[in-house]
Parts: structure tokens; sequence; C-alpha cells
């Protein structure tokens, strides 16, 4: 991966150290560290991985009934909402 731009991030004093703490105890560095999470939090995912993805929950056997079945039996009726 190319690293290219640079961006000053100040953090409060314990989250820099708690940081700290979990790039050491990784074995990377602070900026990999934040690089990661921000990554998994606002990183886009390619349409190769979502189709992937997909498959992967579609080879699921999951025992689930057809979709007007699924909303019938999750969302209750007027009348069945008052006991």
């Amino acid at each position: 991966m190319e690293l290219s731009k640079k961006t000053t991030i100040l953090f409060p004093p314990d989250l820099h150290e708690r940081l700290g703490s979990i790039a050491r105890q990784r074995g990377v560095s602070m900026g990999e560290l934040v690089r990661e999470a921000c990554a998994k939090c606002y990183g886009t995912v390619s349409v190769k991985d979502r189709l992937a993805a997909v498959k992967r929950l579609e080879a699921l056997a999951l025992p689930v009934s057809d979709p007007d079945t699924m909303a019938e039996e999750s969302v209750p009726s007027p009348e069945n909402l008052l006991p």
C-alpha cells in the first residue's frame, strides 16, 4: 500500500496511551493501528468482496421460510398486538 497522504491527529493523553499499548501488543506502529481501524470503520468494500460475501451467505444451509412467511412471523398482525 502506498502511503502518500499525511494527517495529524490529536488524541487525549489516555486514548494515546491506550492506542500505543495496543500497537505495541500487536507489534505494529500506531499509524498502522489507526489506518486499520479507519479502514474497518469507514473503508469501502469492493464489488468483488461483496459478491463473495453474498455467495458465502447463499451457501449457508439455514432453516428459513419463504419471505412472506418470515414477514408474518416477524411482524404480528394488529389484532395480535394486545393481549
